[in-house]
């Protein structure tokens, strides 16, 4: 990587008149400004970001917190942190991971170094440790999801309740009266602040329409997802016409293999809707109806609003929800008893 002084030479100048130039510090003349940028280009010269931040310049870093832990399902959380990546590219901004266990840590250590503009925050649990301390540090903070104690934060999410609300008003619409949801294990709905809402948003909605809801949380076991096999059978023998899923994508191939190995047909038997996947439900056989979670969605706005902030705009205190998208593929249809 090129130096400041390979600049300074390039275009006849001295160091300190490349630092001003560059920095904005002091008026410079546009013939020498323009020969300095010139040189800078063609020998990719970086200022380097300690000396930006010496000298009250952006850092063009977001720093992203996102704790990495034992069980963390990597494809999900993934599929988050490259999503924020290409939306802070837009704005010509970096990110810098955050991934200790110790979520606040890094946070903390970010907000007095000054290494970073902002923070976006990621897998929020309910009660969440960084909640304080995003109201006492000076950098600004979005949250990409929603903490049960959110007053004056700025919050991005999916509408979870809606999004299964959604998936109820669906089956219901076809004459389904009685509904299983596949969640996923017990303790993701303590660690994350998604699993719950979704939960509320079903057994609401069914409540309104008078539709019959009970809920199964496997537990977690390995490749064999027996607790996921052993919760399609509950439900479908318990009377379900159809299953929610909302669980990772192996829970999801699973329940279809196990609905097979009953002799039930999706959706001639049995109806299914996914809820909140990240992933591609089309891809199953048979493919999936979904309500997704798409985190480019999220990610945009969570950058966007985070860009505002470092720009000094006006951005209240709020939660931002996304609406949901039903996405239809061919696994719901009339129960057996509506339709014969």
């Amino acid at each position: 990587m090129a130096k400041i002084h390979e600049v300074a030479r390039a275009a006849g100048v001295s160091i300190s008149t490349v630092s001003y130039a560059l920095s904005g510090k002091r008026p410079i003349a546009p013939e020498t400004r323009r020969r300095i940028e010139e040189a800078a280009r063609e020998l990719d010269y970086q200022p380097n970001a300690g000396a930006r931040m010496l000298a009250g310049r952006r850092t063009q870093i977001f720093a992203l917190t996102e704790p990495f832990r034992a069980d963390t399902h990597a494809p999900a959380h993934m599929a988050f942190v490259l999503a924020t990546s290409i939306a802070a590219r837009k704005y010509e901004y970096d990110i810098l991971l955050l991934t200790e266990e110790e979520a606040s840590a890094g946070m903390r250590r970010v907000a007095s170094s000054g290494l970073a503009d902002g923070v976006l925050v990621l897998d929020v649990a309910p009660d969440d440790e960084r909640v304080a301390l995003a109201r006492r540090i000076a950098l600004p903070c979005v949250f990409i999801g929603v903490p049960d104690d959110h007053e004056g934060l700025v919050c991005v999410d999916l509408d979870f309740e809606a999004a299964a609300a959604l998936a109820v008003d669906r089956l219901a619409d076809l004459g389904h009266r009685s509904i299983g949801l596949i969640g996923h294990p017990p303790a993701s709905y303590v660690r994350s602040n998604f699993p719950p809402r979704v939960r509320r948003g079903l057994e609401g909605r069914a409540a309104e329409l008078g539709v019959d809801c009970a809920v199964v949380l496997p537990e977690a076991d390995g490749p064999r997802r027996t607790p996921v096999r052993a919760a399609v059978r509950e439900l479908v023998e318990g009377g379900a016409t159809a299953l929610v899923l909302h669980c990772d994508d192996t829970s999801h191939a699973v329940a279809l293999d196990e609905l097979a190995a009953l002799g039930r047909r999706v959706p001639d038997d049995v109806s299914v809707v996914s809820v909140g996947a990240t992933f591609d439900t089309s891809a199953f056989h048979p493919p999936i109806d979904s309500v997704p979670l798409v985190p480019s969605a999220s990610c945009e706005l969570a950058v966007e609003l985070a860009m505002r902030m470092v720009d000094g705009g006006d951005v209240p205190a709020a939660v931002h929800l996304i609406a949901p998208e039903y996405r239809a593929h061919g696994s719901t249809a009339p129960p057996p008893s509506a339709s014969a």
